[in-house]
């Protein structure tokens, strides 16, 4: 029955409660994005690193993976090593160079060489895979003709389809506009690219193919390598990184957990945005409801006095005026969810095309438990807002109240 009345008080005013709604929509949406935003950022993160299901990146001493063009020289004992860890269950090696395109509208696209079985760089969405080499024949062409997997985005500006035959080349003379080493590849398929920002163009190759190409200075280097701990949990991925450490000092090995910990030293001020951002959020909404529900305790003076000279008690007169405030929130709060996911979609692919960033990386990312956390505290805050009006319109002095609605 109080629900009913309650209802029935916020639709009197149907204009001034549908603005007061929307104001609480659009508070319930920004905090909702804010949270996402601070969350979904390590999880996205998270969700990148462990996308093949590697824990660990070993990369030259010092320096994060493709951080600076160092690499690792006696790539092959360490591969073997971490390889002959009972703990260790997969280990994949990348090298990564520019080559330059023949035959193309782009004159060079960043190379990955890996090998196939193991690699955890891309997903294959069309075509074959890469082919694994041993060895270039005489002239610099493979027989049969090496594949490669390309991003889309080198297929798009290179103007090529998969099947075209392209030279790869590497060590160009800018003067001479000669290559020291040339190969040429079939475009078997394309592949997404987890680590690779989305505009750049890259292929992937075999790894011994790249070394080949680059010279006898790369014939035993790589640019990292990811290792799978065999078990996955926390403490045998740690044990497996110190490990290494003690084992191989030429190296730096990098869990997942210390990789999340950088980068969000890096990306701290998008959560301090967030923070800010949200805390003004419930302030509007806050707001919002203790001024709409206050205007309408104020228009009702009279009507409250005469229920109280009826007889009903200040409780019920309490609970009605509370119930006006958690209506009129929870609707603004099922608009705002709403809005809030169709904003941070909208905000994400803005985000997603930032210069530098992985393809695969999300800014906002819904996680259910942030989410209605999130929602109930706005819930809880407009809830709260009602309670200052509520209590004012339950201790209204009878008598008094009934004179100016008389005088009135």
């Amino acid at each position: 029955m109080r629900f009913m009345m309650a209802g029935a008080t916020l639709r009197r005013h149907p204009a001034r409660t549908t603005l007061a709604m929307l104001g609480i929509a659009v508070a319930a949406a920004l905090l909702l994005d804010m949270v996402m935003l601070a969350t979904g950022m390590s999880e996205s993160f998270r969700s990148l690193l462990l996308t093949r299901g590697y824990q660990l990146r070993v990369s030259p001493k010092g320096t994060l993976p493709f951080d600076s063009e160092a690499t690792i020289d006696g790539a092959g004992a360490i591969v073997r090593a971490l390889r002959a860890n009972p703990d260790v269950k997969a280990v994949s090696p990348t090298l990564g160079a520019t080559l330059t395109i023949d035959d193309s509208r782009i004159p060079s696209a960043f190379a990955l060489g890996l090998e196939r079985d193991v690699q955890g760089d891309y997903t294959l969405e069309a075509g074959t895979d890469v082919t694994p080499t041993d060895s270039v024949a005489d002239g610099g062409t493979l027989a049969p003709l090496p594949r490669i997997v390309v991003s889309q985005t080198f297929l798009t500006r290179a103007g090529h389809a998969i099947g075209d035959t392209l030279t790869i080349s590497s060590g160009l003379d800018a003067q001479l506009r000669t290559a020291a080493r040339s190969s040429r590849v079939v475009i078997g398929g394309i592949g997404r690219f987890i680590y690779v920002p989305g505009e750049t163009p890259v292929l992937a190759l075999d790894l011994a193919l790249l070394r080949q190409l680059l010279g006898p200075s790369f014939r035993d280097r790589m640019s990292l390598a990811m290792a799978e701990s065999r078990r996955g949990d926390s403490a045998s991925v740690e044990a497996v990184r110190a490990w290494i450490a003690t084992t191989q000092p030429r190296v730096t090995a990098i869990s997942t957990e210390t990789a999340i910990r950088q980068v969000e030293e890096r990306l701290s001020y998008f959560r301090q945005l967030a923070f800010v951002l949200g805390a003004i959020s419930l302030g509007i909404g806050f707001l919002l409801v203790a001024t709409l529900v206050t205007l309408s305790v104020n228009e009702r003076r009279g009507e409250i006095a005469v229920l109280r000279a009826i007889g009903t008690q200040r409780i019920g007169v309490l609970h009605q005026v509370f119930l006006e405030g958690l209506l009129l929130t929870s609707a603004g709060i099922v608009g705002g969810l709403a809005l809030g996911l169709v904003t941070a979609e909208w905000l994400n692919g803005i985000l997603r095309d930032f210069p530098g960033l992985p393809s695969a990386f999300d800014f906002f990312v819904w996680s259910p438990d942030a989410g209605w956390r999130a929602l109930v505290l706005l819930l809880t805050s407009g809830t709260l807002a009602g309670l200052l009006p509520a209590w004012r319109a339950a201790s209204i002095p009878i008598a008094r109240a009934l004179r100016e609605e008389a005088i009135g």
